[in-house]
């Protein structure tokens, strides 16, 4: 068995660890229902419209990423979700559940010995599967920041 080369393992560690920030998991363990729809006062984003927003952005790189047939979300309509709350009792699991999923499929990507992380997307324009993997783990530190101040703020913190 092939040991993983370093890069893919740094990639991994900053797509899915808590070293400069917090962790995705640790953000979105135990969010209080009752927050979810909520938006502090001069806030663009609710915390639902943050982590749709981050799940369908993750799900749109990836797809693009693997599938050369894969058409993006109308921009930017497309990557928001259109309520400020989740639509019913179970979106927001099952938001969580798609989101970590496919982060879980960025990994394989990356962790993936046979792909050159290095090489061009052969139906991109230019783009290669590191541009992608950085691409995800930058997205996503940025709003997960914006989600755990978010809820700090309405938590009161």
């Amino acid at each position: 068995m092939k040991k993983t080369d370093p890069l893919r393992q740094q990639l991994v560690k900053l797509l899915t660890k808590a070293e400069a920030h917090m962790d995705i998991r640790s953000a979105l363990k135990d969010f209080p229902p009752e927050l979810r729809g909520r938006k502090p006062a001069g806030a663009p984003h609710t915390p639902w419209q943050l982590l749709e927003h981050m799940r369908i952005a993750q799900w749109d790189i990836l797809q693009f990423s693997l599938k050369a047939k894969h058409v993006s979300p109308k921009w930017p309509e497309g990557y928001w979700p259109e309520t400020d709350a989740p639509p019913d009792a179970t979106a927001w699991d099952n938001s969580v559940r798609q989101f970590l999923a496919d982060l879980e499929g960025v990994c394989e990507m990356v962790n993936d010995a046979e792909r050159d992380l290095f090489a061009e997307i052969p139906h991109g324009a230019g783009q290669t599967y590191l541009r992608e993997a950085l691409l995800v783990a930058d997205h996503n530190a940025y709003h997960l920041g914006q989600l755990v101040m978010v809820r700090r703020i309405l938590e009161g913190k």
